[in-house]
């Protein structure tokens, strides 16, 4: 709410190591939005999330992804 009032947006890219088992163990920013507060925000949203885990071989494999959060007010 505050950075709503506030106006701030912006693009957050967050790198994210994603478990074999598609959960996130990791996460740290890698493009800042220019907004602290959105950027924790990301950080907490994403270790939340659920991923599809990359595979190598055909068989789940953890690893790192870039994920993009864009905030926009509308």
């Amino acid at each position: 709410p505050l950075s709503k009032r506030l106006n701030e947006q912006g693009l957050v890219v967050l790198r994210v190591y994603i478990e074999a088992d598609g959960t996130a163990s990791k996460a740290e920013v890698r493009t800042s939005s220019g907004y602290e507060r959105l950027d924790q925000a990301a950080l907490q949203t994403v270790l939340r999330w659920r991923y599809v885990p990359g595979k190598r071989g055909g068989a789940p494999e953890a690893m790192w992804f870039n994920v993009p959060i864009n905030f926009v007010l509308e």
